[in-house]
Parts: structure tokens; C-alpha cells; sequence
């Protein structure tokens, strides 16, 4: 079983930064996500694209600032269950925490930062009637080992970054890579699109457009599918599918929890520390909701930072906590290192004080004082 201060289940970018925020305060965390990797909607919706309302970055490209925020909470040495989800949830008499993932994975908490943004992604399908009988079979909605295409035909289908990047990764190992879209136009980040035209031109990717896949054959596994183009029906033999449409929020099994819902989020109070009507589980970024809710990265933020005070209180009742500035106390990691600004050398220096009129100079005493008599006005 695996125990841990804080259980995070979330790893977007308020997900991570409360990593940085709990080890500050010598917390230790472990993060929890249904994605096999770091990011949330930054790493699976848009990566290349630019984010243009993080303080002190006025552009950054949302793949550099997850990017950052994992090297940023490095020292503080998170551990990770990725590609698995929140499933059931027991309060124990202690007051902490077990929770159960979908693949059986225990986690021990005390506390419960809930950082889901619009909750648990599930992959938005296409509308083929017989998808479902292939369904790990040949057809995948997401990709985590692409060693597996090594030496095999892909067909990806979808027109935005994930289906871009997918095909251009892929064409470097697989036997064929066959890209399909429904228009003409891709929607993708602009080099994106010019490396899949380049890797075209070269005969090491098919694009087929304007195409889409309308039924899937195959005995024990996918073997072919038929796509329409323009109306006429054309057979690709194929050893895997993979449409990435993108993703679809859900809350998930954690509406079931019991905690208030409003309009798919979690209520909080956000008067306070955004803790939910759970005693020792919060809600924070996209996933809560109260009066005066900004949906902003930024907001998240803010909310990782006083939650966490928060918790350390509830977990430290009998230590007073400190606001302490990095810009004076520095960064200690769980892994010995340290991080602080060089002490300046004290320096003498000169002075130069200018009179205001009407004050004169005492000489020998050494200090300033009124002449007496009228001044201007």
C-alpha cells in the first residue's frame, strides 16, 4: 500500500504545483492520474499551443510550462500512479483516507487535494457501429508504449495536435502510417502540420482526406477497416486503429463520494481553504466551483498554495505555521538539496545628505537642525 501526507489526483499544472507548495512545508505527496503521463489537458489537448496569462511568462507554450512545474517540484520528490482512476473511496477512524484506483492500486492519505481539472478524461469515440468488438483488439484511443507499432500499419484518424504529432512520432518505427481526417484542414499547431505534409511528400506517411473510417473487419482482431472517400468505399488492411478525437471531462467515480456537486464541479469554501463538505478533502483548480469561480491556471495556483496551509495546519495542530518566503528561507528538498539566494557581503558606502532650506548645518555636533527664523512657503 502506498502512503503518502497528500494524495493528489490530478497531475495538471495545479496538480503539480501543489507538489512544490506541500514540500515547502515538509509535506510529502503522491500523485494520482487516469493519464499515463504528467500535464492534463496541457500535454493531451494542447501542448504546442501557447498560454498567454501565466505571471512572468508573457507567452509560454503549455508543453514548457509543465515542462518547468516538473523540474520546479523535482527536489520534493513526488511519487506517481499514472493511467489509473480515483475509484472508491474509505474514512478510516484515524481521519485519513484509502483510497482504491480501477486497477486495485491502495493509496494511504491523510489528505485529499482533488486537482482533476474538469475531471477524469475519457476518450471521445467515433461512431462506428462495431468499434466496441475491437476495442483493445487493434483499436486504442490513446497511446502509452510506442514500441508496440514497431514494424506495424497504423491508421490514426483525427485532424488536431495529438493525431499530428502521433503520426509524425510514429513514422519513425512503424511499417506504415496512415493518417485519416474529415476535412481537407487540420486544425493542429502550424509546424505540426508542415512536418506531416514534409513526411508526405516523402512517402513515409499517407493523408487521406476528406476520408472517414465507417466499419472495422476482422476474425479474433482487427485485420481492416473501410473508410468512405467522397462516396466511395476503399479497404485498408491495418493492425491497429487509433482515433484520437480528443477528450471528454467527466468527474467520474468521485461524484460518488458524497461530496456537493454543482453543474459537474465540487463545491468548496472559498472563504477559507477550498476544503469540501469532507473534513480533510479539498478541491482545487478547474474541478471546484464558488461564487466568483475564474477557471485560470492562475487561480489554481493560488488555491494549491492556501490549501496547503491549510492542511499542514490540520496535520500540525500543535506547531504554529509560518509563512516563510523562499526569497529568505530558500528551498531544502526531500533529496538534500538546497536552493537559496547568495548572502550579500555587507559594503560600506557613502551617504550624501542634501538639506532641505532653511536647515543649517551645526558643524562639530554633527546632526541637522531648524534655522531659526521664517522660511519660504
Amino acid at each position: 500500500m502506498i502512503k503518502t501526507d497528500i494524495l493528489i489526483i490530478g497531475a495538471g499544472p495545479t496538480g503539480l504545483f501543489t507538489v512544490f507548495e506541500a514540500g515547502l512545508l515538509k509535506m510529502k505527496c503522491h500523485i494520482l492520474d487516469s493519464l499515463t503521463q504528467p500535464g492534463g489537458q496541457c500535454i493531451e489537448l494542447y501542448p504546442k499551443k501557447p498560454i498567454y496569462d501565466i505571471p512572468g511568462y508573457p507567452e509560454i507554450i503549455a508543453g514548457d510550462l509543465i515542462e518547468n512545474l516538473l523540474e520546479q517540484i523535482k527536489p520534493f520528490q513526488p511519487s506517481y500512479t499514472l493511467g489509473e482512476t480515483a475509484l472508491n473511496l474509505d474514512k478510516l477512524d484515524d481521519g485519513s483516507f484509502k483510497i482504491t484506483t480501477d486497477k486495485g492500486t491502495e493509496i494511504l492519505a491523510k489528505i485529499i487535494a482533488i486537482a482533476g481539472g474538469l475531471g477524469t478524461f475519457t476518450p471521445r469515440k467515433p461512431n462506428i457501429s462495431n468499434i466496441s468488438d475491437y476495442e483493445d483488439k487493434g483499436v486504442l484511443y490513446m497511446i502509452k508504449d510506442p514500441s508496440e507499432f514497431k514494424d506495424k500499419t497504423v491508421v490514426i484518424a483525427g485532424g488536431g495536435d495529438s493525431a499530428l504529432d502521433w503520426s509524425i512520432h510514429l513514422s519513425k518505427i512503424s511499417k506504415k502510417v496512415i493518417l485519416i481526417h474529415r476535412r481537407n484542414e487540420f486544425r493542429g499547431a502550424n509546424d505540426s502540420v508542415f512536418s506531416v505534409q514534409k513526411l508526405k511528400d516523402l512517402g513515409k506517411i499517407d493523408v487521406i482526406t476528406p476520408a472517414q473510417v465507417e466499419k472495422l473487419n476482422g476474425k479474433s482482431k482487427l485485420e481492416s477497416i473501410i473508410i468512405d472517400v467522397d462516396g466511395n468505399k476503399n479497404k485498408i488492411e491495418t493492425d491497429y486503429f487509433i482515433p484520437l478525437f480528443g477528450l471528454v471531462p467527466k468527474l467520474g467515480p468521485i461524484k460518488d463520494w458524497g461530496l456537493k456537486i454543482e453543474n459537474n464541479a465540487i463545491k468548496v469554501n472559498n472563504s477559507l481553504d477550498y476544503q469540501t463538505n469532507i473534513d480533510g478533502i479539498y478541491a482545487i483548480g478547474d474541478v471546484n466551483t464558488y461564487p466568483g469561480k475564474l477557471k485560470l491556471i492562475l487561480s489554481g495556483f493560488h488555491e494549491a498554495a492556501v490549501m496547503c496551509h491549510s492542511a499542514y495546519s490540520k496535520l500540525n495542530p500543535d506547531k504554529r505555521n509560518r509563512l516563510m518566503y523562499t526569497t529568505v528561507s530558500g528551498i531544502e528538498g526531500f533529496d538534500g538539496s538546497k536552493k537559496e539566494a547568495k548572502k550579500s557581503q555587507k559594503s560600506k558606502f557613502h551617504h550624501t545628505y542634501t538639506p532641505t532650506y532653511g536647515a543649517n548645518w551645526t558643524g562639530k555636533s554633527g546632526y541637522w537642525r531648524r534655522r531659526s527664523g521664517p522660511t519660504r512657503g
